[in-house]
């Protein structure tokens, strides 16, 4: 369960966290009364449960009230990721002196959790470990022994930070710490928080996700929201009505399968070719024919998909159905996109016949088919 910054903040504050000071509007004319109650400059803020909404746009800066209710009404007009914005966090425009990370997440690989710092904030963790892996602090936590004051401070210190400084960044890792023990969290962090030219450590930011297994123990803070646990976009309800599984990644390809381990298997087969996946989508055990063209419409919807690639291993599911599927889906639909084929088990000469009579080639492994795609994206770039 995701939460909209303002909610994260707000549990930020409860224990004891400093935020800037500001508060939500749903409406251009409750932004201009906010401004007006915190009577400086401004930053305006959609709420949206997705990433990037600086780029979208989605982050503005008012000088005056009369601003504020102008831009507000700019933002809320908004899709962002396809989502639209109902409300708008208001908040004092900081004096930035620097720009700090500050987060703990889980380590599959490692089955802990990890505390991760960085005094170059401002930009996505996973940019930053891609481009700067040198400038990123982290601290496995023992499940048994927890997170200790002496960790976050050795985390400041390596971070670069001396004095009085030290405490008051350990202090929110700790507090972080803390937040992800109460609300069995599997990610939250503040990016940036903010050190301002005044000596004021902020967050300025607030991402908390718990995790959905766990909600059952949270009933009360779900009906504090007053929302549904999930706010999805269009593609991921029309999925989720369909019972696929259906998650949305950074790259450009879909990966279109039956089974979660056979698609996370394709996705990185994709990876290991050069590629990178945009969709996980899994069709299912015993997909028939429609429910294949229905799983290639909902990808398509996606429009940073560049192309397709349907693995198939057929037990349950049949390889005639899922060719019968993808035929109907071109002839009916229409696939403007490269689409690469591998489909093997129950009825696989049957389904490969429809394929050959429909002129759609197929690859007979899941290396070859991801090598195929990957090289097709990577043509159509050129």
């Amino acid at each position: 369960m995701k939460l909209f910054e303002h909610e994260a903040k707000d549990i930020f504050r409860a224990f004891g966290m400093p935020t800037p000071q500001g508060g939500v509007a749903h409406t251009p004319e409750e932004a201009r009364e906010r401004a007006k109650e915190i009577g400086k400059p401004v930053a305006v803020k959609a709420q949206v449960l997705t990433g990037k909404r600086g780029k979208a746009g989605g982050v503005k800066f008012a000088d005056t009230p009369d601003e504020a209710e102008r831009v507000v009404g700019e933002i809320l007009a908004m899709r962002i990721n396809d989502l639209p914005v109902k409300a708008v966090l208001v908040e004092e425009k900081l004096d930035i002196a620097q720009e700090i990370y500050a987060g703990v997440t889980i380590d599959r690989n490692e089955r802990k959790y990890v505390v991760i710092g960085s005094a170059a904030g401002g930009m996505s963790i996973e940019e930053l470990a891609a481009e700067h892996p040198e400038k990123i602090v982290k601290r496995h936590v023992d499940p048994h022994l927890g997170f200790h004051p002496f960790e976050a401070r050795e985390m400041a210190i390596d971070m670069g930070f001396r004095g009085k400084d030290i405490s008051r960044l350990a202090n929110f890792f700790l507090t972080l710490w803390k937040i992800v023990q109460t609300y069995d969290v599997e990610l939250t962090e503040i990016n940036p928080l903010i050190l301002t030219r005044d000596g004021r450590f902020l967050a300025a930011d607030a991402r908390l996700n718990i995790d959905d297994n766990a909600l059952y123990r949270h009933k009360g803070l779900i009906e504090k929201l007053k929302r549904e646990p999930v706010e999805m976009n269009e593609r991921e309800r029309r999925a989720a009505e369909e019972g696929m599984a259906y998650v949305e990644l950074d790259g450009n390809i879909a990966c279109i399968c039956n089974g979660a381990g056979l698609t996370m298997a394709t996705i990185d087969a994709v990876a290991l070719h050069g590629g990178k996946a945009g969709i996980f989508l899994d069709l299912g055990g015993g997909a028939d024919a429609e429910r294949v063209e229905k799983g290639i419409e909902i990808a398509l919807m996606n429009p940073s998909v560049r192309a397709i690639l349907i693995n198939i291993m057929g037990g349950i599911t049949r390889c005639d159905e899922v060719a019968r599927g993808i035929v109907a889906a071109r002839e009916e639909r229409g696939i403007g996109v490269p689409m690469v084929i591998r489909m093997v088990g129950t009825n696989e000469e049957e389904g490969q016949r429809i394929l050959q009579e429909a002129g759609i080639p197929f690859l007979k492994t899941m290396e070859e088919a991801a090598s195929k795609v990957v090289e097709l994206v990577k043509k159509e770039a050129e």
